[in-house]
């Protein structure tokens, strides 16, 4: 008995493309930096809450990149001159990747005491049934 992969199962046409973006998901590598909250605001949108604390909004960049909400961070380096005894506060870029499906579309995003709220929405289908007519041949 073969293994048949997901996205060719008979039943799933137009799937084809699932089984890369679950490896693109879990290859992202993210490591936890920053980290983050998923919420859902109704029935229809989402909210994405990173903690980007020390970061200013010139430091950020929000792109969509084929069906991924990315966002990066890099602070401008401010240490010189400075001498630390203790250096705590991380001050690293990162990068955070959300693969978006279909019919979900960014709206806006806000930094509110040291946190970026990036809120999305997810579009309805107007037709839920839809019928075919059947021409002669």
């Amino acid at each position: 008995m073969t293994k048949m992969a997901l996205g060719t199962h008979p039943f799933l046409l137009g799937f084809e493309q699932l089984e890369r973006l679950v490896e693109r998901t879990a290859k992202s590598g993210n490591d936890g930096y920053p980290p983050y909250n998923i919420e859902q605001t109704s029935a229809t949108s989402y909210r994405i809450t990173l903690a980007v604390a020390g970061f200013a909004e010139d430091d950020l960049v929000i792109t969509v990149e084929d069906n991924a909400l990315v966002i990066r961070g890099r602070q401008q380096d401010d240490s010189e001159g400075r001498i630390y005894l203790h250096r705590g506060i991380a001050a690293r870029q990162f990068q955070r990747s959300f693969v978006l499906a279909d019919g979900v579309d960014v709206g806006e995003a806000v930094m509110e005491n040291g946190l970026l709220h990036v809120d999305l929405t997810r579009s309805v289908p107007d037709r839920i049934v839809q019928t075919i007519k059947i021409k002669k041949g």
